[in-house]
């Protein structure tokens, strides 16, 4: 038994001493096998390097007594710094390791004895499947980190943009985070931000989706670029902001990634012309989402300026003056005959026959003028939903603007 451990470390010996003849080999084997290595800096070769010359070292003290240094291969990437797994990626890695390993098995017949290769041999085969799960640790903890810095980033995004804080830092930061800002399958550059009541972060997959939890940002993000258009996303309380970038049809978009959001609706605002203005969109979602109970019919997803009238019931006063200034105020352009047509027409609970007698005209001119009123505004008053706002609109104005013909500030 004595004389059995004798050998075993003077063969530990050996390949002690044969490291660094090894470490540059392997060096050598890397140079000329792996393309992408001699793009790499010589300070990030030389980290590769010590790597390298650590785990062969690692091996020999894990060789020597493999009980004593079981740990061994799950340390020998400490001696690089933590933007290594920047530098190269996991695929990357295992090429490092593998061409390594084959460098050890072709070299050691030549710096140890013939008796020593066989054993040597086997317990680089062990040992590398040591290092292999280490080396996969060491990239899911870089993952796992990486991506909550990130989450906590466009978090910081996301909530910029909703408190109209954009500026080129706010640019920046959302670049880092992937956002291109450049026209996507679309041929848009613009933006608009989406709001709806959040789903659990992690829940029980739907049967369409697999096993497992679902990070619902993440599939967010991944749905939109699948319908061509960029996507931060973040949770805030118990409502889920989407800014959506390199589209001008978001409502087709958000179709698609409705199935992510909770119960209730999803707001979509006015498309802006960069991430700079998303603020302009931000502030109309969210007024919507709040307002959006007052129609329980709405569509899903809905555009904000669609539910102008309930943000203006809501007070939001955004809503009021572009009601008062786009719909009512065209209206008190001239004589005044459309206002009055359609206000007529209102009172009258919708009754052309009953609106032409009251105004002493016939009937098909009250039609006449209603469709110039739609062609006017964008209501047409013969809709219940369209005449509902364009009801809303007729009362601000006149509460808001009550000289025809002016703009409200």
């Amino acid at each position: 038994m004595a004389r059995r451990v004798d050998v075993h470390l003077a063969r530990a010996e050996r390949l002690q001493g044969a490291t660094g003849a090894l470490a540059t080999a392997a060096m050598a084997a890397m140079d000329a096998k792996l393309p992408w290595f001699g793009k790499l800096s010589a300070q990030d070769r030389s980290w590769i390097g010590l790597v390298a010359q650590s785990g062969i070292s690692a091996f020999v003290e894990w060789f020597r007594d493999p009980e004593a240094h079981s740990s061994m291969p799950t340390r020998i990437f400490g001696s690089a710094p933590r933007e290594f797994t920047r530098v190269i990626s996991l695929h990357q890695t295992v090429d490092l390791v593998r061409t390594t390993i084959e460098t050890i098995e072709n070299t050691i017949g030549t710096l140890l004895p013939p008796a020593d290769v066989p054993v040597v041999h086997e317990a680089m085969q062990r040992y590398a499947r040591e290092v292999a799960f280490a080396a996969a640790t060491v990239y899911a903890q870089a993952a796992e980190m990486r991506g909550a810095w990130d989450a906590r980033l466009e978090a910081l995004v996301v909530d910029s943009v909703i408190r109209g804080e954009a500026d080129e830092s706010v640019r920046s930061r959302a670049s880092a985070l992937g956002w291109t800002g450049a026209a996507g399958t679309t041929g848009s550059t613009e933006v608009a931000v989406v709001v709806g009541r959040a789903r659990d972060t992690d829940v029980p997959p739907r049967p369409s989706e697999g096993t497992g939890t679902v990070n619902v940002a993440d599939m967010v993000r991944h749905a939109a670029r699948e319908a061509g258009a960029d996507a931060l996303c973040a949770m805030q309380g118990d409502r889920l902001v989407v800014v959506l970038g390199g589209t001008s049809k978001p409502v087709e978009i958000v179709q698609k990634l409705a199935q992510w959001f909770g119960p209730g609706p999803i707001v979509v605002g006015p498309v802006v012309k960069d991430l700079m203005s998303a603020v302009t969109s931000a502030r109309a979602a969210v007024a919507g989402l709040r307002a959006a109970p007052a129609w329980p019919g709405a569509p899903r997803p809905v555009q904000a300026d669609e539910l102008l009238p309930e943000r203006s019931l809501s007070g939001d006063g955004h809503a009021r003056r572009q009601l008062a200034n786009e719909v009512y105020g065209p209206l008190t352009v001239g004589d005044g005959v459309l206002l009055g047509t359609v206000s007529a027409y209102l009172d009258s609970g919708g009754s052309i026959e009953a609106t032409a007698r009251t105004m002493f005209i016939h009937a098909n001119t009250v039609r006449y003028r209603l469709k110039r009123v739609a062609d006017i505004t964008g209501y047409n008053p013969l809709n219940p939903r369209d005449a509902f706002t364009l009801r809303v609109a007729l009362t601000l104005g006149r509460l808001l603007n009550p000289d025809p013909g002016s703009a409200v500030l």
